[in-house]
């Protein structure tokens, strides 16, 4: 949890600039390699497409970043207008704990 109680990368983020800042840089502070997320599953209906990942990186104290995550994503016209991300947030606290950032 960050110094208001939330997970280190929760957030409601209004551009692509906010959410890699809010999410992708802080996690490559603490997993040397990246997120290497990996896409394993993929459904698309109308509107709206699910889609399952898996990391397989190791943090900079050598835990095994072993998560999944499933984002839920909305189209309107093309554009990506919502996500909703859902992961082991447990995992991901466990891992700003043990690798804090700057």
């Amino acid at each position: 949890m960050d110094s208001d109680g939330h997970p280190p990368l929760a957030g409601h983020y209004l551009s692509k600039k906010a959410f890699i800042e809010g999410t992708f840089a802080k996690l490559a502070q603490v997993l040397p390699q990246g997120a290497e997320l990996h896409a394993e599953h993929l459904i698309v209906k109308d509107d709206q497409a699910v889609v399952e990942l898996h990391s397989l990186a190791t943090a900079k104290n050598g835990l095994r970043f072993d998560n999944r995550y499933c984002w839920v994503v909305y189209f309107r016209d093309e554009l990506i207008v919502r996500v909703r991300a859902y992961l082991d947030s447990a995992m991901v606290a466990r891992l700003f704990k043990e690798n804090p950032i700057a």
